[in-house]
């Protein structure tokens, strides 16, 4: 009879191979399991093996993050939707800041691109939602603007989760996606009130 495979066993095992990428420590399979309690059959019994973890490494991180984007609540607002989904990117990041570095190296392979390329989708249908409430411009291409957002909140993400700036920074966010909004079309004031209530969370 096939064992039941436990997803917490295969969720440490990710956050530890991401941990140790990070501090820069050999990954081996004895290092891997290293203290955890799990034998180095377990990475075979859920990878298949090192190269099956390396893979599902990166597809962890877009997974985790598609999560938190989903979970995000649309209002009337899409604007403001658009900021919300911005903090849910930064707090995915500062939540499992060693997986995020992970997610954007090219090295590994991914299992499911379309699933990672879903991330951005997501930004794109919100921004069209503001096109078609009158918010931006008709002009404004969806994909740019929503690539232009996300720059942003990879930035402060990667300068706070993994890089040298304090906590603090991400407050940087409400104006810059106010700046990039109003570009598009934007009425100021309201941008700014809008960017406001969906960054709260970070």
């Amino acid at each position: 009879m096939a064992r039941t495979k436990d997803p917490a066993v295969r969720a440490l095992l990710l956050d530890r191979a991401a941990h140790m990428l990070r501090t820069r420590q050999p990954v081996t399979l004895r290092t891997l399991v290293a203290g955890t309690g799990v034998s180095t059959m377990a990475v075979y019994t859920y990878f298949g093996g090192m190269d099956g973890l390396w893979t599902a490494l990166r597809q962890e991180g877009f997974t985790r993050l598609n999560g938190k984007l989903t979970a995000v609540t649309m209002t009337a607002d899409p604007v403001r939707d658009l900021a919300a989904l911005g903090a849910a990117y930064l707090a995915n990041a500062l939540e499992s800041p060693d997986l995020y570095r992970v997610m954007f190296d090219a090295g590994f392979a991914l299992e499911d691109a379309g699933a990672a390329d879903e991330t951005l989708h997501c930004l794109v249908r919100t921004v069209e939602r503001a096109k078609a409430r009158d918010r931006f411009r008709e002009d404004v291409d969806p994909l740019e603007l929503a690539t232009q957002s996300w720059a942003i909140g990879h930035g402060l993400a990667s300068l706070v989760a993994t890089g040298p700036l304090p906590p603090e920074a991400l407050a940087h966010g409400v104006p810059l996606l106010t700046a990039l909004f109003t570009g598009a079309g934007d009425e100021p004031d309201r941008c700014r009130r809008s960017v406001a209530r969906g960054w709260r969370r970070p």
